[in-house]
């Protein structure tokens, strides 16, 4: 009783008595490309997550907008735009475990989003507003890479070396950067290359290119409190993460803990891993119950899952439903190869319950240049399935007949504390499966001195202190609180509390030619 898998749909030769969507053949004919050939569009075809979306967002590609009120789960490609509102804020997660914040009135392009996990080429172009990101640079500690994730802002570009948490702020043009921990390398071009350590800042010279204001602190904002908001959530969501996550090629991605967080894994024999939710213990659960059509550009329509954990079991895999336990989805034994790599998209269920009314995939063709709208899903529940058992990680469940236990966390994790000011440090340590422990300690924004302004060679110019900045545009405050949590997602969490200062400092680093050490 082993299920063969193609790229995104399994085929059953009998578990249970289950009936076995026929449609679901044509779709695996679609997807049987040669393995090299599948593999090769996988390298070169990678996608993001839209991971939290609160109030007004909207995602376009060109001159199409493609969701004028984006929702959390969509899945964003290379050349989308994300774009927030007076009251909105959004987080994007992207394969290798960075992740990228807009407060209101910001935006964001995806310019590069190639290949797969951590050796992908990731390439962000802040366009307006106040961003946060938390990078896995491609270097080692104090040794930025021009691999893996950049940030462009104006024409200057960021990369990281090692775990990175950094803020740019494009109210105040051109362009202000504050490092909270890691090691940032910046260049303007050729007239300008600094590198940054945890708990410094530097603001452009829109007079000069090659001059820029740098500070041995940073100056607090009010939506650090809000990303240190986020951060709990996402250390939270990785304290579950088990063995089940790792293994394969987008491990570091934060999606993963989502589903440690929100559901078990158990190990079949002749299967592998398969995960089921804590919402399956529902009798009515339907995993296409819930959600979204959303159209885009490169492959129609596909689906938005409306469960916070619905991002990577819509990618690849397949869900099954088994006799006496329910539904159960399986990234495949092979690894999980997203649909899009096949350049394909195909729903991906393969064993059903008698009765169950597979979804439709509309056509939604849409008018250009105007908005296609998200067509949302309620499916009612199928009755008759019976008695289903709950999902813990002390019982006993039977799966296609094998009795197993869920896996268990891999070990105990400290949670994230907020400190009475709002503000905290953490040290990050990260385990080669990609999750993060973390150490709380007292805020602090760095050093207390007063900025300074050097020229690219190294030395201060004389005459002033910089660029003179016209007011910034309206933002409003942080309240402190972070998106509803049915909006949100899991991930390693990294940054907490809006300060990164001397505690999070990596020692050595390489010195550019504007370097100010």
């Amino acid at each position: 009783m082993k299920l063969s898998r193609n790229r995104t749909v399994w085929v059953n030769s009998g578990l249970g008595s289950g009936v076995l969507w026929l449609a679901a053949l044509a779709v695996a004919t679609v997807l049987l490309l040669p393995a090299a050939l599948a593999d090769d569009a996988a390298r070169a075809v990678s996608a993001a997550r839209l991971s939290s979306v609160d109030g007004q967002v909207q995602i376009s590609q060109g001159n199409q907008v493609i969701a004028d009120q984006a929702v959390a789960n969509a899945p964003l490609f290379e050349g989308t735009r994300v774009a927030t509102a007076e009251d909105g804020r959004a987080e994007v997660q992207f394969e290798d475990g960075s992740v990228a914040r807009l407060s209101p009135n910001s935006s964001l392009t995806l310019t590069v989003l190639r290949g797969q996990g951590g050796v992908g080429d990731t390439e962000i172009m802040l366009n307006t507003g106040l961003g946060y990101f938390e990078l896995r640079g491609a270097g080692s500690a104090g040794q930025p890479s021009q691999a893996g994730t950049r940030i462009r802002f104006g024409d200057s570009v960021v990369t990281a070396g090692g775990f990175t948490v950094l803020r740019i702020n494009l109210d105040n043009q051109p362009g202000e950067l504050a490092v909270f921990s890691g090691n940032a390398h910046m260049e303007r071009g050729s007239a300008l290359a600094v590198d940054l350590h945890g708990g410094e800042s530097v603001a452009l010279n829109g007079a000069d290119p090659s001059h820029y204001d740098l500070s041995e602190s940073i100056e607090p904002d009010s939506w650090d409190t809000w990303n240190s908001d986020r951060d709990q959530v996402l250390a939270a969501e990785g304290s579950s993460r088990t063995a089940a996550t790792q293994g394969f090629a987008d491990s570091g991605n934060p999606a993963w803990n989502d589903l440690d967080a929100n559901g078990n894994w158990y190990n079949v024999p002749g299967q592998g891993n398969i995960w089921s939710p804590y919402d399956a213990s529902d009798t009515g659960f339907d995993p296409y119950g819930s959600g979204y059509w959303m159209w885009t550009p490169g492959y129609g329509d596909v689906w938005v899952s409306g469960y916070s954990w619905g991002y990577l079991p819509y990618q690849c895999g397949s869900w099954n439903f088994y006799d006496g336990f329910g539904w159960g989805w399986a990234p495949g034994m092979g690894g999980c190869a997203p649909w899009w790599g096949a350049g394909y998209y195909g729903l991906n269920i393969g064993l059903i319950p008698g009765g169950y009314r597979p979804p439709h995939r509309p056509i939604n063709p849409g008018r250009p240049g105007r908005p296609h709208p998200l067509l949302a899903v309620s499916r009612q529940p199928v009755g008759g399935v019976g008695g289903l058992p709950l999902r813990d990680r002390a019982g006993t469940v039977v799966i296609a007949g094998h009795a197993v236990q869920a896996i268990r966390p891999l070990s105990p994790r400290p949670q994230y504390e907020r400190s009475a000011s709002g503000f905290v440090n953490r040290t990050v340590v990260t385990t080669a499966g990609g999750s993060r422990t973390v150490t709380v300690t007292g805020p602090s924004y760095g050093t207390s001195r007063p900025g300074y302004a050097v020229n690219s060679n190294g030395a201060r110019p004389s005459g002033g202190s910089g660029s003179q900045h016209a007011s910034p545009p309206s933002r409003p405050a942080s309240s402190g609180t972070g998106p509803p949590a049915s909006h949100t997602s899991g991930g390693g969490g990294g940054f907490s509390g809006g300060g990164g200062g001397a505690a999070h400092s990596s020692s050595g680093g390489s010195s550019g030619g504007g370097s100010h050490r």
